[in-house]
């Protein structure tokens, strides 16, 4: 499989002195085309900084970064915002959305950056994504008459506007209930069955049981992995059967 990120011993450290720590500690690890990966781990574990290092959005201290074959340790500050705008999509436990936009031009938003002269071709692309996640109707709502749910999904749209390589989700299901979550998840895997790679990190077991490899971190490190058959919607007490008996194992 073609690797499309390559992170090689990478530390990321906070604090100085005798306070400093390593949150992420000669972390190496490899993303594939198309793969679909979550990251489970306490709290402090450096989850999420393992992701923000992945997608250059924070520079590492030490070791290196690739993604698609360049290093974004030697990128600039416009380059890997390009990258990131690019190539990557991101979709956060509470979706960053201006208030004075309706959800149609919240989605459009990034991508008209470059683009203001696609106008209409780009925001005839956010209509089909909204339609694909079934938030078609809201297209001129404001974004505080909406659900959470309803808001995720806009914001899985913003992701895709660009085609990326990969998603990036940072507790992406924390804010919803159950039935949202579940309903979210169904779209990733939609998303990762077009070939486009998803990364999660999570602390639900029933959210990483859908996805086909799970890290487990602590104190700095990935101490254990766990892998599974791509998803096909049966077995999902087996699978999260298995994620909760390894957490239990290494003690997160």
């Amino acid at each position: 499989m073609t690797k499309i990120i390559i992170g090689d011993h990478i530390v990321k450290s906070f604090g100085e002195g005798d306070e400093q720590r390593n949150v992420l500690d000669e972390v190496s690890v490899e993303i594939n085309e198309g793969e679909f990966v979550s990251v489970m781990g306490p709290s402090g574990s450096g989850k999420s900084t393992l992701l923000f290092a992945l997608s250059g959005m924070d520079k590492v201290d030490s070791g290196k970064v690739v993604f698609d074959s360049r290093e974004l340790s030697a990128a600039s500050e416009n380059e890997l915002s390009d990258i990131r705008r690019t190539k990557m999509g991101f979709v956060f436990q509470q979706p960053t959305m201006l208030k004075n936009l309706n959800i149609l031009d919240n989605i459009i938003l990034p991508s008209m950056r470059d683009n203001r002269k696609n106008a209409e071709k780009i925001s005839e692309k956010a209509r089909v994504l909204m339609k694909r996640v079934g938030i078609a109707e809201l297209e001129k709502r404001d974004v505080t008459q909406v659900s959470g749910g309803q808001l995720q999904r806009a914001g899985i749209c913003r992701s895709l506007m660009n085609s990326p390589k990969i998603i990036f989700g940072d507790e992406p299901t924390g804010a919803l209930n159950s039935n949202s979550a579940e309903q979210i998840m169904d779209i990733f895997s939609e998303i990762n069955a077009d070939g486009t790679a998803v990364m999660l990190v999570t602390h639900d077991a029933k959210v990483a049981a859908r996805t086909e490899r799970i890290m487990f971190m602590r104190d700095g490190k990935i101490v254990s992995e766990l892998n599974f058959p791509k998803f096909d919607g049966t077995d999902m007490d087996g699978r999260v059967d298995k994620v909760l008996v390894k957490m239990w194992e290494i003690g997160i």
